[in-house]
């Protein structure tokens, strides 16, 4: 039995490491940073092990040095502007805790021998309690909460250890001294060697999660009129094709708030100025998960099931009637958030080609609005029918108002931040007078002679020949009524 199991042991442990191994592989191959952050973070340990291997370091500060390996394996984060907050939080929480423990050792021995110990602690529970209050406060916590902890720790170590000790001065000094070098070795190694800016981040996170919207939304209108069952296609199939790439934006809500808050702290770089608006930032990235919100929706309506045959047959056929004027909501919003993420990454001023998408996305819906008026529904019970196709323009509707708002909130971004303007156009296409686009082409017609507000749209496309006699008969009428006013002019 024994025998037996030892085989399968070995294998099963060899099956764990050969996942672990694979894993390992995929974290640094998804970020190579990562690598590169793991032997900054050596080298700096490395450095600050000098304290107390090199004799003479060590004669000056003894086991103090030990504060300083404390410090850079609690502030080395990942990024700069991360390293740089817990770095100036804790030295200027030690700074400050150490002083006012100076302060409550010189108070405390003024009230004697056996007061003192009383009076020591009463300033340990006052300065902790207060302390402990204040990181409750929504802006204390979120910018400076390592820095009063540190303070709450710093404070308690040197007035209690100062009640033992007439060296207290001394002692303040020292692990002020080993906090400051072991956070300017961090900070140094972590802006000089493959700095990761918190900002460039922030930007590329939100950018590529709007990229991954306009990706879904494009897919989802190529999915959702397939219309699988006509085809004889598995219901899955559909489904397939509306990649799920805009659940990243709600995932990274925590992500986006932490490297906002990490690039307040970290100082002027390449486009990145002092002050840059990183709150405009969060504003996109709320705008962005609210349009996801409304893909969401969308996917539960994808190959939505029909009761009967004749209910399905209803279904297909209005879902036919709005198919045009749906699929261009979702490739011209689609190109449009392609475009903002465009100019996000690249810091330029958005495209006004962008605005020339939300147009043909509004004219859509007017399509839209001519398809619902046309529609004759002879019972209520085919108005029941088709409700999920109307759901469907409905909340497509609201996509293409919330591009508009993502829009609007890029173009306040690029004037806060002074985002580039993008390059001018040479002369020879500056003459050349702008193409104007023809947004919807065909015939409109009645569709039921007992209701003349009831019409119905031929879409003929522009490449056939239907097309072109239409054409040809437009402008042999626009002709004869030429004729005709130049005979009674």
């Amino acid at each position: 039995m024994g025998i037996d199991s030892s085989p399968s042991l070995l294998s099963k442990m060899k099956d764990k490491v050969v996942e672990m191994a694979k894993n390992v592989k995929k974290i640094g191959k998804d970020d190579p940073r990562r690598i590169m952050h793991c032997a900054k973070v050596g080298i700096a340990l490395t450095l600050n092990s000098l304290l107390y291997y090199y004799n003479p370091l060590y004669d000056d500060f003894g086991q103090s040095g030990i504060w300083a390996l404390l410090t850079v394996i609690l502030v080395f984060e990942f990024t700069v502007g991360a390293t740089l907050s817990k770095s100036l939080n804790r030295s200027f929480a030690t700074l400050l805790a150490g002083a006012m423990g100076v302060g409550a050792k010189y108070l405390a021995d003024l009230s004697g021998d056996k007061a003192e110990p009383v009076v020591l602690g009463l300033l340990v529970f006052i300065l902790a309690a207060t302390s402990t209050f204040i990181r409750f406060i929504p802006g204390i916590k979120r910018k400076y909460d390592y820095g009063v902890m540190i303070f709450i720790l710093t404070f308690s170590l040197v007035t209690v250890s100062g009640y033992r000790t007439e060296q207290i001065i001394q002692y303040a000094h020292q692990r002020l001294s080993m906090v400051a070098i072991g956070g300017v070795t961090c900070i140094l190694i972590s802006v000089l060697v493959c700095p990761v800016w918190a900002g460039e981040d922030l930007q590329n996170l939100i950018a590529t999660n709007i990229e991954k919207l306009g990706k879904s939304l494009e897919g989802f209108g190529s999915a959702y009129f397939r219309l699988p069952e006509a085809e004889g296609e598995d219901s899955g199939c559909s489904k397939a094709l509306f990649p799920q790439d805009y659940k990243s934006a709600f995932n990274s809500k925590a992500y986006e708030n932490s490297l906002a808050t990490c690039a307040g702290w970290e100082f002027g770089h390449g486009e990145f100025k002092f002050g840059h608006p990183w709150e405009q930032y969060l504003k996109v990235g709320g705008l962005a998960r609210e349009c996801a919100s409304h893909l969401q929706a969308l996917c539960g309506y994808l190959n939505a099931a029909a009761d009967d045959d004749r209910k399905m047959q209803t279904l297909l056929s209005f879902k036919s009637k709005i198919q045009g004027p749906c699929t261009r909501m979702c490739s011209e919003s689609s190109q449009a958030l392609r475009d903002i993420s465009s100019a996000m990454k690249t810091m330029a001023q958005p495209s006004p080609e962008i605005q020339d998408h939300l147009r043909n996305s509004r004219a859509a819906i007017n399509d839209l609005e001519v398809v619902f008026g046309s529609s004759s529904l002879s019972t209520t019970e085919m108005l029941f029918e088709i409700i999920p196709c109307a759901a469907v323009t409905s909340i497509l509707i609201d996509i293409v108002n919330c591009v508009d708002k993502i829009s609007k909130s890029v173009d306040e971004l690029s004037e806060k931040a002074g985002f580039k303007k993008p390059k001018a156009k040479s002369p020879e296409a500056a003459e050349q007078p702008p193409q104007q686009q023809l947004l919807h082409r065909g015939i409109v017609t009645p569709v039921n002679e007992d209701s003349p507000e009831a019409v119905t749209i031929d879409e003929t496309p522009q490449d056939s020949p239907e097309f072109d006699n239409l054409q040809g008969a437009t402008h042999e009428q626009k002709s004869q009524e030429l004729i005709t006013d130049v005979k009674t002019g």
